[in-house]
């Protein structure tokens, strides 16, 4: 906005609810009635989402215990068949796999403490790809 006064865009550009004091005196009596219903639409919205509000808590505290609770068995899992592989005779490449696949699944859990269970549940399922692909070398 240039503040020209031959610029392209008409004065009055505003959204009609903007200016609380013009909102009897425009034009369009549209405009000023879209106003007041958007406002009652949100206000029976957000009644609606008022119910659901308080289960997100829960929901979320939910999904951390289990990225949590994945993430730590799944952990100890491959750190066990790591050393399980460890002892035979594998391939070097079989431990390392379960062993990097139980290194992914520790950090998924400790992202999922923090709240990223979205990131952590991809990092579980990357880590226990890990450790798939290194039992096919067995």
């Amino acid at each position: 906005m240039s503040g020209r006064a031959d610029s392209d865009l008409s004065p009055d550009t505003r959204a009609d609810d903007a200016d609380p004091d013009d909102a009897g005196h425009g034009d369009d009596a549209e405009g000023t009635g879209h106003g007041e219903h958007d406002e009652h639409g949100e206000h029976g919205e957000h009644d609606e989402h008022d119910e659901h509000d308080d289960d997100t808590p829960h929901r979320a505290r939910r999904a951390r215990w289990a990225a949590v609770g994945a993430g730590a068995v799944l952990t100890l899992a491959g750190a066990a068949a790591a050393l399980l592989r460890l002892t035979g005779s594998v391939p070097a490449l079989v431990p390392a796999a379960y062993a990097c696949g139980a290194g992914a699944c520790a950090l998924a859990a400790v992202l999922g403490s923090r709240g990223r269970t979205r990131r952590a549940l991809w990092l579980l399922i990357a880590g226990l790809m890990v450790m798939a692909l290194g039992d096919q070398f067995d």
